[in-house]
């Protein structure tokens, strides 16, 4: 399924089902946005896992070359990279056998996408979960 048909429910049922998550592309830089997202994740008890091909820890994790490098399964992969990028992400992202494939503010790619939905993985596109996940978090907490 893809972004342009998940709904607050869908994105919320990721919010609570996704735990352990892979960033790629995740900065050692504390003004990039993909070193505040991952804070903000781990903050909220979400396993993080660094994707990067140059470093070997980010925010004291282990990190990463390739996602099919991490040992054990992933959840969610969250991709900091461009939008040209996704195409051969997207295989990374099937080869691993992750739920869902979020893709970034700014960052999407409908034929990466197309390709992670008929694989059975959720797409979301030009979103991000430290802005989604506060919104629904009160969303579903009052009810």
């Amino acid at each position: 399924m893809a972004v342009d048909g998940l709904t607050a429910e869908h994105i919320n049922d990721i919010r609570m089902q996704c735990q352990r998550i892979a960033i790629v592309g995740l900065s050692p830089k504390p003004h990039r946005a993909s070193n505040r997202v991952a804070q903000y994740l781990i903050q909220q008890g979400y396993e993080i896992i660094p994707i990067h091909p140059i470093h070997k820890k980010v925010l004291g994790l282990t990190c990463y070359a390739r996602l099919a490098d991490i040992p054990g399964k992933v959840d969610m992969v969250d991709c900091f990279r461009a939008s040209e990028t996704m195409p051969a992400l997207v295989d990374e992202v099937i080869g691993i056998g992750a739920k869902v494939m979020w893709m970034q503010l700014g960052i999407s790619h409908a034929s990466a996408a197309q390709k992670a939905c008929e694989a059975g993985i959720t797409v979301v596109m030009d979103r991000c979960p430290k802005i989604e996940y506060p919104l629904l978090q009160r969303l579903y907490e009052k009810a």
